[in-house]
């Protein structure tokens, strides 16, 4: 990780801080703490950051396969066949 420190003007401290989190990236402010934010995933075809309910929600589903409560399946058939449901 690299750090960089720049100068920014009072009025604009908020703007900054708010496209910061938006990008996912982590600042220290003189005085303050540091302010980390997690990393936020990147959707190319909106070209938006995933907002913190959905990130949230992916981070619930990745807990839940880890503990056997989600499953995966390699096709619908497979899903099917383990569901009984007879196509």
């Amino acid at each position: 990780m690299t750090a960089i420190t720049i100068n920014i003007p009072n009025s604009d401290v908020s703007f900054f801080k708010k496209m910061i989190k938006k990008m996912g990236w982590t600042y220290t402010m003189a005085g303050e703490e540091s302010q980390v934010t997690k990393p936020h995933l990147y959707d190319p075809e909106t070209g938006e950051y995933l907002n913190d309910k959905t990130m949230k929600a992916i981070e619930e589903a990745h807990e839940d396969m880890k503990h056997g409560r989600l499953k995966s399946y390699d096709s619908v058939d497979a899903m099917f066949k383990d569901l009984g449901i007879n196509v």
